[in-house]
């Protein structure tokens, strides 16, 4: 059964190093360049639909600032 995945970033953490832009192999991570943290950074965000919440983002991250969550897809005809 597929997984859909999604991410929620910290903005105390994230300093917008881009590893996790990197990193994703689905490349659905960006740079939120329209805003700014209360640290200054532009932090990183979902910019497209098709996380399967793999982690690769937040392991590779040096500063802890993401959290994957992960879900299972709904089945079709009560499967």
């Amino acid at each position: 059964m597929p997984v859909q995945g999604s991410i929620e970033v910290n903005d105390l953490y994230c300093k917008g190093c881009e590893l996790c832009v990197q990193a994703c192999p689905k490349h659905v991570i960006g740079i939120a360049m329209d805003y700014l943290t209360p640290r200054g950074y532009h932090p990183a965000r979902l910019v497209a639909d098709g996380c399967t919440g793999c982690e690769i983002c937040a392991i590779v991250c040096p500063d802890a600032a993401i959290t994957v969550y992960r879900r299972a897809r709904a089945r079709r005809n009560g499967r």
